[in-house]
């Protein structure tokens, strides 16, 4: 009996295309691993303190590395699935369940236009944290370039810049990137070479755009924005990884819009802001959780001006916002 290995870059309808060695091959599961089960993850398999149990439905999902064995020229059967190094989720059943979206992405590359829209940066504190709990690199792009070249938008684009900075100066890359002259593409596609990335951001700052500069022809199609909310609804109904020529995958997928903040516990959100680092476990209590109590170490980072006032309000919301850990 001859296992082989490969990757599932597509699932629809109970088959799961399976690309190995240059070869795409449908497979089906092995009927015990239908069965649901419960996995031990970690929301933030670096970073977060304590492991939850989370019930999922989900044995196999498209990223994953799996075994399969042929049973006939044109079909498998997959008989094995490796371990994740990391996963796309959200929470499903009230938060004791979890619905696995993809697995074993490498970076969330998270596109913000300078001007039209304007940058929020609230949301994209958001993106952010959603990063950091689901274990993967936030790459952070910044579009339209070409929009602040106009002198009138001089002090715009100081603000911006200032902006932007100060998530450089925390760690994050952040790329600058227009598709009307090219500007920032080369760099942004050396950053998808051998990686599986996964696309995000608000509507109409360029994701398409900017996908179909680094790859002609590649057109993940989005419905028009709507009138009311402004925001573009994702028209894919089925999850998948899309490779490109540069040898990287980027990874396509349903509901991506709708981000909220998955799978992140109140009490985690403090290892999501990584300037925070430095000074946790320095608090005055064990238990704080860095709005109102005295001694706080963090709250002290940021009246000397080692953590960024608008960062930390960030976090102050969010922390403010998220629900109890079920």
């Amino acid at each position: 009996m001859v296992f082989i290995e490969g990757v599932v870059i597509r699932h629809s309808k109970g088959l799961y295309d399976v690309q190995t060695d240059g070869q795409v091959v449908p497979c089906r599961l092995r009927g015990n691993l239908k069965k649901e089960f419960v996995r031990h993850e970690s929301a933030n398999i670096r970073r977060i303190r304590q492991a939850k149990r989370k019930r999922v439905s989900d044995p196999v999902v498209v990223g994953d590395r799996v075994r399969f064995e042929r049973v006939t020229e044109e079909e498998g059967i997959i008989v094995e699935v490796f371990p994740r190094r990391s996963q796309f989720a959200r929470p499903v059943a009230e938060g004791r369940e979890e619905h696995v979206i993809m697995a074993n992405l490498d970076q969330m590359v998270i596109v913000f236009a300078a001007a039209e829209p304007r940058p929020d940066l609230w949301r994209l504190d958001r993106f952010i944290v959603v990063a950091e709990a689901s274990a993967l690199e936030a790459l952070i792009v910044l579009n339209k370039m070409d929009l602040m070249d106009d002198p009138s938008r001089e002090h715009e684009r100081a603000e911006i810049h200032q902006a932007f900075h100060v998530l450089e100066r925390i760690g994050y890359r952040v790329l600058y990137t227009s598709t009307a002259d090219g500007r920032g593409l080369d760099e942004l596609r050396a950053a998808l070479v051998g990686k599986i990335s996964v696309f995000c951001g608000p509507s109409g700052v360029g994701k398409s755009s900017l996908l179909n500069a680094l790859q002609p022809g590649l057109n993940l199609a989005v419905s028009e924005v709507g009138e009311v909310t402004h925001l573009g609804r994702h028209t894919t109904v089925i999850a998948q990884l899309i490779p490109l020529d540069c040898g990287g995958w980027v990874a396509d997928t349903p509901g991506i819009r709708q981000l909220g903040l998955w799978n992140v516990a109140p009490e985690d959100l403090e290892v999501c802001f990584r300037e925070f680092a430095p000074f946790l476990g320095q608090c005055r209590f064990n238990d704080c959780i860095h709005l109102h109590e005295p001694g706080c170490a963090i709250r002290l980072a940021v009246e000397r001006g080692e953590i960024d006032e608008r960062r930390y309000r960030s976090y102050a919301q969010l922390r403010q916002e998220t629900p109890p850990d079920r």
